[in-house]
């Protein structure tokens, strides 16, 4: 009865083959580059010895084409069960990456999968133990960085305490410096151009989110674009949002007016932010939001870490993002946790408010965050479109210089997701009509906001 018994089932660490072939050194590859592994030779899917003839001579064969092949060293024992031999091949995982005639592979599951693109990319870089946005952005200066990013990301984390009050006051260079964004080389990272670059396009491709709003998967009513540093795509996206995309239930209480929208604000936010922090960079994928009149769909191309599943991010899991230097500065300005909430949090905060819970999907796309909820919508998408053109981009301008009196165009124009020339031609009307003036000169100056009579 034993000793029919099967040895055990195919998994992440074990792989099976009834005979020897030469390609199968690509498994050998996998295991390396992945945690490591065994092959049997002479064992079926099931787990039944069917024994190899050849054991023998590819006691010596298997190690000599590994050695040639991949510069490996592998372990081959011969093994005995009912009479009939077979092979156990001990792979351990190796500290570089390994190629196998300039393909890389990686086990992953109970599969063997080449590995291409932007997957090969992390897979390099992690066996470097590096991320995609840890690595030197050549040539970046502190100089060519947003003054107003970094006046957001100090008044923001001079209220959440999470960094030493004596960091906010220090020089540009030193406070990047304390946020990890600098190398031991004295090199800014891929991270600091998406944090405090003014155009974080200009080094890294599709780094900026795309709202549309939908009749149906094919009808596209209208759409938004938001670029810049990271920081102002959360404001600008979420305003977007809530102002222009979401149409809110209005109930009063006494006097006062309560709006409530269709997905809970601080669960939206969440949405947001977790998009935006642990997005793939390297895919050049933007992160895109589609909104229809009874759901909100949020895509963006991260990848979970290994063996990980959606359920895992609906109970407590320890904080492991993707891109760990831009998520340390999301932390420190308090705009997020460190302890693996976020997905916790954006279900919690949809029960708080009795809405449905979103709903989490992974695949080699991405991740996928689906709000439902009922139609609610009072006026049609027309009115939608419209509802922000209202708004005075005149009057956000003031209010811009009003905290940062030393505010660039380029600024401005990153604020409020508008050309240069738009920016100039309120500048200069606000000028003419002598609601702002100018002190010193465009470099070096400061903007004035006549006070109100």
């Amino acid at each position: 009865m034993s000793s029919k018994r099967p040895i055990k089932m195919e998994h992440q660490n074990t792989e099976y083959k009834q005979s020897w072939r030469d390609e199968y050194i690509k498994w050998i590859c996998g295991f390396a580059n992945a945690n490591g592994g065994v092959i049997y030779i002479g064992i079926d899917d099931k787990g039944n010895v069917t024994g190899v003839d050849n054991a023998k001579k590819l006691l010596e064969d298997i190690p000599n084409k590994t050695r040639d092949v991949l510069g490996l060293l592998a372990d081959v024992n011969l093994k005995t069960k009912s009479k009939k031999n077979y092979l156990e091949i001990i792979v351990e995982p190796n500290q570089y990456p390994v190629s196998f005639r300039s393909q890389y592979f990686y086990r992953t599951g109970s599969t063997n999968q080449e590995l291409k693109g932007a997957a090969l990319d992390r897979f390099i870089l992690s066996k470097q133990g590096l991320r995609w946005d840890s690595v030197p952005q050549p040539k970046l200066k502190v100089r060519e960085l947003s003054k107003i990013a970094f006046d957001y990301f100090k008044k923001q984390a001079a209220n959440t305490k999470r960094i030493e009050p004596e960091f906010l006051k220090v020089k540009t260079d030193l406070l990047l410096a304390k946020l990890h964004l600098k190398t031991e080389a004295g090199y800014l990272k891929r991270a600091t151009t998406l944090l405090f670059h003014h155009d974080p396009e200009k080094f890294t491709t599709g780094a900026y989110v795309k709202i549309g709003f939908f009749n149906s998967d094919d009808d596209l009513v209208y759409m938004d674009e938001i670029h810049g540093y990271l920081f102002v795509q959360v404001e600008k996206t979420m305003e977007l949002l809530l102002t222009k995309y979401l149409q809110a239930k209005i109930s009063y209480r006494g006097i006062h007016r309560i709006e409530e929208f269709p997905v809970p604000e601080p669960a939206l936010r969440e949405a947001v932010i977790n998009a935006i922090v642990h997005k793939d960079y390297v895919s050049g994928n933007l992160v895109q939001i589609s909104v229809y009149d009874n759901k909100l769909i949020i895509w963006n191309s991260g990848v979970l870490p290994e063996n990980w599943t959606v359920e895992r991010l609906k109970t407590k899991h320890p904080s492991l993002p993707f891109n760990p230097d831009i998520a340390n500065s999301f932390f420190r300005a308090g705009v997020i946790e460190a302890w693996g909430r976020g997905t916790i949090k954006i279900i919690n905060e949809c029960k708080k408010a009795k809405a449905e819970v979103p709903v989490f999907s992974y695949d080699l796309s991405g991740f996928i965050i689906e709000f439902n909820y009922e139609i609610n919508r009072q006026t049609n998408a027309v009115a939608a479109k419209t509802k922000t053109k209202n708004v005075s981009n005149t009057d956000k301008v003031l209010e811009l210089i009003r905290g940062q009196e030393n505010i660039t165009i380029i600024d401005l124009a990153t604020w409020l997701n508008v050309s240069d020339t738009t920016i100039k031609r309120i500048l200069k009307e606000l000028q003419e009509t002598k609601r702002i003036t100018r002190e010193g000169g465009y470099k070096h100056g400061k903007w004035i906001v006549a006070s109100k009579k």
